[in-house]
């Protein structure tokens, strides 16, 4: 198998960037221009929606007040379109924050159905003001001089827009591949797990919907130039739609499959316009049609849309390898001070949980100190997970108080009580599919770093990202899984992703640790290795809680057990008195004998 050499990016990039020297048509370099603005926008999309899992339908009307506002300062005061495109990124980032406080919030179809609301309310301000026209729009925009040139046909023009286009795409592959892109990763679908890693996920959602309307706006900057005119028609919902539809068809999740969704659309829209009036024998929009359809297939056969396909393609035929990481000498990360063992860790009292009338958890109250390791067990439905939840800061309390080294939690996010140094696993396993093992656990380190999003993008991360990724190696070789760092998560069997889950969860240096069946799906010599890994952790002063459903396990580890029965305490102390207990043989076995 011949591997696939590196310089094919750069022997692409050289073509692209010969083009406009080269004698072909000037219909290429327009075609070429069109499909390098659509890309922006796309590419926008693919952050918001293929990544961060927000529908959006709006993205036209973002491309319409950066071209607006760049044409209505060059036209009607003269100014620079440099300034003016300085003006719509402000005017767009203002817009676009606005109406990520209002929607963000949405869940479901609600979500899709706001982004239509204000894409028809902004395309209709645009059509119904004098200033700006009205539905003729504004005429006679200047081009754009750069460095005393005129960008004014469409060969000099080119050269920016791709400029533009591909440090976009670069900037938006640097974030992605960065503690806060990890984090932005986990939105679609891992939200709870995030928040208890520590991510404000409500916070990324915010950053992503304005970084999408900062690209649609630069792409709207370039068109109004390019057209030398403005109208509203462009920035319709129609076009909102259509913009999605070149992510899709691309691959919605994928960088450069916004580049090949654009071309795919732009030259396929192109001959549909130009043939099927011939074929019907009348004019309309049946390109329409005839995208709709090819659409419904591409969500059949190609869900991943059409890049992906062909990295698939390639695979058979090119060695890829795994990209390389090295993180020799990276710095370590900053360490909380630990509690000194014996101190009280954790004090739950009369805890209490009602979803209506149903009381889950009923006045609980247990404590922990450090050093120990705590089973809280019981029948299915007793409320341990539920207990965890509110300990945790998933679930808001009824009643009752959480306290950690002394400071009151309950009540508080989930992402609060974790910058605390609690950090937990899940019942159900919570791992970013596509994603590495290696970058899953990295993601526990998240609150032990500060790189934002701006300086992610320009890669001013490198060393920080060395130190996360030398925690997350030295955690899994802590639990022996060093070996499979490299690979997908959604790769694993249950058992490694639960053994994952528990190295991410050490990331966080965490002076609690709360595990939710961590031995379920263990083969028996994993489950030796876990608890030698939890004897240790014991030794070094970490405490755990631990619900699990293995007696063998629990009774072999734990210093005390806490036993539940629908919902309520039953029993609590040493191993060997919980296990001679009468009360829990009846609660386990519906009988006293």
């Amino acid at each position: 198998m011949r591997a696939l050499t590196p310089f094919l990016p750069w022997a692409g990039a050289a073509l692209l960037f010969s083009l406009p020297l080269l004698p072909v048509p000037e219909f290429w370099i327009t075609q070429l221009n069109y499909i390098g603005m659509f890309a922006l926008v796309s590419l926008g999309l693919v952050l918001l929606t293929g990544i961060g899992g927000l529908t959006s339908f709006g993205q036209a009307a973002f491309v319409g007040l950066g071209a607006y506002s760049s044409a209505l300062l060059s036209t009607q005061f003269g100014l620079s379109p440099w300034l003016g495109l300085a003006a719509g990124l402000a005017l767009t980032c203002a817009t676009a924050l606005l109406l990520a406080l209002l929607t963000l919030r949405m869940s479901g179809h609600y979500l899709p159905l706001a982004t239509i609301a204000w894409a028809l309310s902004l395309n209709y301000t645009m059509a119904n003001m004098e200033t700006l026209g009205k539905y003729d729009g504004i005429l006679g925009i200047p081009p754009i001089q750069l460095l005393g040139w005129s960008l004014q046909d469409g060969r000099a023009i080119y050269y920016l827009i791709w400029i533009i286009a591909l440090l976009a795409a670069l900037g938006v592959r640097n974030l992605l591949d960065s503690r806060p892109g990890r984090a932005i990763r986990a939105l679609n679908g891992a939200t709870t797990m995030a928040e208890a890693m520590g991510v404000s996920t409500f916070r990324y959602k915010v950053i992503i919907f304005v970084l999408a309307a900062l690209l649609a706006s630069t792409s709207g900057w370039l068109f109004a130039h390019v057209q030398r005119t403005v109208n509203p028609s462009p920035f319709a919902l129609k076009m909102g739609i259509e913009y999605l539809f070149m992510a899709v068809i691309g691959g919605v999740a994928t960088v450069w499959g916004a580049f090949v969704g654009a071309g795919i659309f732009k030259l396929i829209e192109d001959q549909l316009k130009e043939v099927l009036p011939r074929l019907l024998g009348s004019n309309g929009n049946f390109e329409i049609i005839v995208l709709g359809i090819v659409l419904v297939l591409m969500l059949k056969y190609a869900p991943k849309g059409l890049w992906p396909q062909a990295q698939a393609l390639l695979a058979r035929w090119f060695e890829t390898k795994p990209r390389e990481r090295n993180w020799a000498g990276a710095a370590a990360l900053v360490s909380r001070a630990k509690p000194v063992r014996g101190d009280l860790l954790l004090e739950v009292d009369k805890l209490r949980k009602q979803f209506g009338g149903l009381v889950a958890v009923n006045d609980v109250s247990f404590q922990i100190h450090a050093g120990e390791i705590m089973g809280l067990i019981g029948p299915n439905g007793a409320g341990k997970s539920t207990t965890f939840n509110l300990i945790t800061g998933v679930l808001p309390l009824s009643a009752g108080s959480v306290k950690f080294r002394g400071q009151a939690v309950g009540g508080l996010p989930s992402r609060e009580i974790a910058r605390r140094g609690m950090s937990r696993t899940f019942q159900h396993v919570k791992a970013i599919a596509d994603m590495t093992v290696l970058e899953n656990v990295a993601l526990g380190a998240y609150l032990r770093s500060n790189c934002d999003s701006l300086r992610a993008m320009l890669r001013l991360n490198r060393e920080e990202e060395k130190s996360l990724f030398a925690e997350a190696e030295a955690q899994l070789r802590r639990i022996g899984m060093a070996e499979q760092m490299h690979e997908l998560a959604g790769n694993l069997a249950l058992g490694p992703q639960r053994l994952m889950e528990i190295a991410r969860a050490l990331c966080t240096d965490p002076a609690l640790l709360l595990l939710d069946e961590p031995a379920a799906g263990l083969r028996h010599k994993e489950k030796e290795a876990l608890g030698q890994v939890l004897r240790q952790l014991r030794q070094e002063g970490l405490s755990v809680l631990l619900v699990e459903h293995d007696m063998e396990f629990v009774m072999g580890l734990t210093d005390r057990i806490v036993v539940m029965e629908f919902g309520t305490k039953l029993i609590e102390g040493p191993p060997e008195v919980v296990q001679a207990s009468p009360e829990v043989r009846a609660a386990y076995l519906g009988t006293e004998h």
